[in-house]
């Protein structure tokens, strides 16, 4: 895979940072030192989880938004490697793989808004979802959990198709966002990986956790109430309104996807002041979205976890990857159960 980068002991080492007298996260990874063929290598590896990231905003500059996705990746490793190894957190189970890298084709982000750059990179896109694609999918028919980090939520195509293609069948998602990305199909980026995994048929069951009423459509409400295999709630009927009940929501959605393999998916525009693609200043805190992930890692039909849409820059880098370490160790620790 050309645009896959290894994560080397060369990265791990400039990373890790000892401390005398305690055992950090980062020194119990697996690591692989070179690649000859993805299934080949993970197949026999006792790992269950295979951690991978996704370093591009282009999805985010072909939806028009706010770009700076790439550099999550980072951050969440620089926690993440530093973080206490105990019985709580059990890194030997994990592999860091590397990361998908698009350094080329990110330079075309920094070029001004026009038709021309919008379609070239919606063609991007398509050659980010057909990585995406082969990763999860080879990681899953090998055995392995996927855990997905970094990028535009655009990557969401690449982990549906994926675990569709591993398993033969189309699946079910679960989406904690304040966007429905069901966007119309006129070309691939950020906000239409939904619609277009589920025009191909490889999204069956789709759950919306948590929309916000300011920022979906009329006319996506009426798609939404039209397709009988999607349901969802609002932000503001849950944590506004008090309409509904957080916990008991939680069960619904679970009993719209449960029935086969599913993905989990975070875009971090839902959770409040965390800098992301389309940051909000009102969502849910960051101990509902560790609950989130831990309800639904917990059951045998979680098939993955994506993270994505965190935007951070020097300053926030630290929260960012911070946030992004304790979804990741929440979902291992409830998905080894």
């Amino acid at each position: 895979m050309q645009n896959l980068v290894l994560f080397t002991s060369k990265d791990h080492e400039k990373l890790l940072k000892l401390r005398k007298g305690e055992s950090k996260f980062g020194e119990h990874i697996q690591l692989i030192s070179n690649l000859t063929n993805i299934y080949d290598d993970i197949v026999n590896l006792d790992v269950d989880y295979v951690i991978f990231g996704i370093v591009e905003d282009i999805g985010v500059y072909a939806n028009y938004g706010k770009t700076g996705t790439y550099k999550a990746w980072e951050a969440t490793l620089k926690i993440l490697l530093n973080i206490q190894n105990n019985n709580f957190t059990n890194p030997k189970r994990v592999l860091i793989l590397g990361h998908l890298e698009y350094e080329e084709e990110r330079k075309m982000v920094k070029e001004k808004l026009s038709k021309k750059n919008i379609s070239k990179a919606r063609d991007f896109v398509e050659e980010i979802d057909k990585d995406v694609t082969y990763l999860v999918s080879t990681i899953i028919k090998a055995g392995k959990t996927p855990i997905i980090i970094g990028g535009g939520h655009n990557n969401a195509y690449g982990n549906i198709k994926g675990l569709a293609l591993a398993t033969n069948d189309a699946v079910n998602v679960i989406n904690f966002d304040a966007h429905t990305d069901f966007r119309a199909e006129e070309g691939r980026h950020s906000g239409n990986g939904f619609s277009y995994t589920y025009a191909e048929g490889f999204l069956k069951n789709y759950f919306i956790f948590g929309l916000h009423e300011n920022y979906t459509s009329d006319k996506l409400y009426k798609t939404l109430n039209k397709v009988k295999s999607i349901k969802y709630n609002t932000y503001e009927s849950l944590e506004i309104r008090n309409e509904l009940d957080y916990k008991a929501e939680l069960e619904r959605g679970l009993e719209h996807i449960a029935s086969r393999p599913y993905g989990i998916e975070i875009d971090c525009d839902a959770i409040e002041n965390i800098p992301s693609s389309a940051a909000t200043p009102s969502g849910f805190s960051i101990k509902q979205t560790r609950q989130f992930v831990n309800y639904f890692a917990k059951h045998e039909n979680a098939r993955y976890l994506h993270i994505c849409e965190a935007a951070p820059t020097k300053k926030t880098e630290t929260k960012v990857g911070k946030l992004i370490a304790y979804l990741i160790t929440d979902f291992i620790r409830a998905n080894g159960h």
